[in-house]
């Protein structure tokens, strides 16, 4: 043996896998820093979407902790808390638009049903066409207005959800605030 090795403890971890955005890689890892995880070497690997190209980047990140960390089953209740709040927070998120998407839908929806009623009317035997001006009206508006609805609708629910977020956003610092003093 040489002597000039350092001798090495030995230190059993237990390992995580979190998958999440792009956009919110950095968040997570100085969040659950807080509760005693760190970087895997394998560090984090992009997940690969072929169905859409246009939907954000998934990424898994891989942590380790020690498995005889100080105050493990505290910093454990801290991080169940920590992750409910970061899935509240990406449910609000979602909010902003589902709800839009849903009312922009049915107008459109109201909007092709009228244009089909006339063109029904204006291929009638004999022809109704004072009908199908009457019912193209609510038809092109039907699809025009969703677009307008959207954004209007969107906005709205911005301006709701906004405040809820920062909530959301104070109670994980603290959340962090109090992992973090458990650990030093």
């Amino acid at each position: 043996m040489d002597d000039n090795r350092t001798k090495k403890e030995f230190v059993g971890y237990e390992y995580k896998e979190v998958v999440t955005d792009k956009s919110g890689v950095s968040f997570l890892l100085d969040g659950y820093e807080n509760f005693g995880w760190e970087t895997d070497e394998n560090g984090y690997a992009a997940v690969k979407d072929s169905g859409n190209p246009k939907r954000q980047e998934k990424v898994i990140l891989r942590l380790r902790r020690n498995r005889k960390i100080v105050n493990k089953m505290e910093l454990t209740r801290l991080q169940r808390n920590f992750e409910s709040c970061v899935g509240e927070i990406e449910t609000l998120e979602k909010s902003k638009t589902s709800a839009a998407t849903i009312y922009a839908l049915i107008i459109g929806v109201l909007g092709t049903a009228f244009m089909a009623a006339a063109t029904f009317a204006v291929t009638a035997q004999p022809p109704h066409i004072i009908l199908c001006i009457v019912l193209a009206i609510p038809g092109f508006i039907g699809w025009i207005l969703p677009y307008f609805a959207y954004t209007r609708v969107v906005e709205r629910r911005t301006a709701k959800v906004t405040p809820l977020i920062e909530e959301k956003y104070d109670e994980i610092y603290a959340i962090c605030e109090k992992g973090s003093k458990l650990l030093y």
